[in-house]
């Protein structure tokens, strides 16, 4: 049986220069290691650029495509391509904002509205894309709202004649004629309003002219419960109008007449 002892460290008796020997090489090592990792890194980020830019020249690429389609009125399919842009470059304001230009074409305002505010989103320094917002924003009867993108618009470029004399000029005609409209809408409510109030007669029923005729209405009521009138049908057809009093009755025989009320 063996007996029990101290495990031995290891390299106890291993020697100073293999010792320097072995560290040397393990730098050595470590050294091709932290190389390997900075070409993977190297690689990664690079294969990383060349996709970006195969995405930016592909989408470059559709957004063409679809600008030559719109042009020629093929405006579905033009979509149809700058949506696919937009999957490989969703930050290009330009493509949603030319989504929203052939969509007002195609007279669907709320996706027209909806395209060029992302637009704005994307590149809120861009004063067509403010144009094509308040051009939207118009075409929903979105007055105030497209006035003031037209204004954003000429804030970014005070120098575009489009904006000023066109669309910003037409936005505040509209903006005038349709207070103009509410005004009128207004006073003619108010004018037949006031037609009605003048058409119920303001009467006064503690008037001497009003009592006098309740008084008389009043009368002539307890005259007639004074006097019954009664019907009399004879056995033979005849027919009979007899007035009876409640302290004097005049009704003839029974047994001859049939008496109707």
């Amino acid at each position: 049986m063996a007996s029990f002892g101290w495990k031995r460290k290891i390299g106890e008796k291993v020697s100073k220069a293999t010792s320097q020997q072995f560290e040397a090489e393990a730098a050595d090592d470590k050294d091709l290691a932290d190389d390997d990792d900075a070409n993977w890194v190297h690689a990664t980020k690079r294969r990383k650029e060349v996709l970006l830019e195969d995405c930016v020249k592909k989408s470059k690429q559709l957004k063409d495509e679809g600008a030559s389609l719109a042009e020629n009125r093929r405006y579905r399919e033009a979509i149809h391509k700058w949506d696919e842009a937009l999957q490989l470059t969703p930050e290009d304001a330009t493509l949603y904002e030319m989504k929203s230009q052939v969509l007002m074409s195609l007279h669907e305002m709320f996706p027209a509205v909806h395209a060029a505010e992302m637009a704005v989103q994307r590149n809120p320094r861009s004063w067509d894309a403010w144009q094509t917002l308040g051009r939207a924003q118009l075409g929903l009867g979105e007055i105030a709202l497209a006035i003031r993108s037209f204004q954003v618009s000429l804030h970014i470029f005070p120098m575009n004649p489009e904006v000023w004399k066109e669309d910003l000029s037409w936005a505040r005609k509209l903006h005038e004629q349709q207070k103009a409209t509410k005004t009128e809408a207004v006073q003619a409510l108010a004018k037949e309003t006031e037609l009605a109030q003048e058409s119920i007669p303001d009467y006064d029923f503690e008037s001497d002219e009003i009592v006098a005729v309740c008084a008389a209405i009043a009368e002539k009521e307890k005259a007639l419960s004074a006097a019954k009138t009664v019907v009399i049908v004879s056995a033979s057809g005849t027919v009979e109008t007899v007035t009876e009093n409640e302290n004097c009755p005049t009704t003839p025989d029974e047994t001859l007449f049939i008496r109707a009320r």
